[in-house]
């Protein structure tokens, strides 16, 4: 089987750092040479030491989850003569409690719009199983607790 690395990257600089008043700014450099900025969510951390304009693990987790579902989705349409012409999410992580006061989150769900050309056109039941073929499929969904729900169109 494959493995995946990443390498994550902060340096304290000349900030005091004791004190916790300190930047959560910091890098994620992929294999592929990709490079985003990152930093904790300022609804955890208060900004200036957060970075909203950075990506935050929380959305990374949703995008992550989002992306793997649409790869699986437009895989699964090609195969069985679907042309999909564009597709477009706006997945929302939802964070609460475990009954021990732990954060986490506890669902995630994706809305996706697709959009199709062709002679070969899915109807309502046709999308809601090209969906469920790929939820069932996606690596992603199937390493994790959080409850994924897909609400198709």
């Amino acid at each position: 089987m494959s493995q995946h690395s990443v390498t994550i990257e902060w340096s304290r600089g000349t900030q005091p750092f004791t004190d916790g008043r300190y930047s959560r700014a910091h890098h994620w450099r992929f294999d592929g040479g990709a490079i985003v900025a990152a930093s904790s969510s300022p609804h955890v951390v208060r900004e200036p030491f957060s970075d909203a304009a950075n990506v935050d693990p929380e959305e990374a987790y949703v995008a992550a989850l989002s992306s793997c579902h649409m790869l699986w989705f437009l895989s699964v349409a090609a195969a069985e003569g679907y042309c999909v012409d564009s597709y477009c999410d706006q997945a929302m992580g939802h964070m609460t409690r475990t009954a021990d006061g732990r954060e986490w989150i506890d669902r995630v769900e994706l809305r996706p719009s697709v959009a199709f050309s062709g002679a070969r056109q899915p109807d309502a039941a046709d999308i809601a199983r090209l969906h469920h073929r790929a939820h069932a499929s996606c690596f992603i969904a199937n390493s994790v607790r959080t409850e994924v729900i897909v609400h198709t169109r």
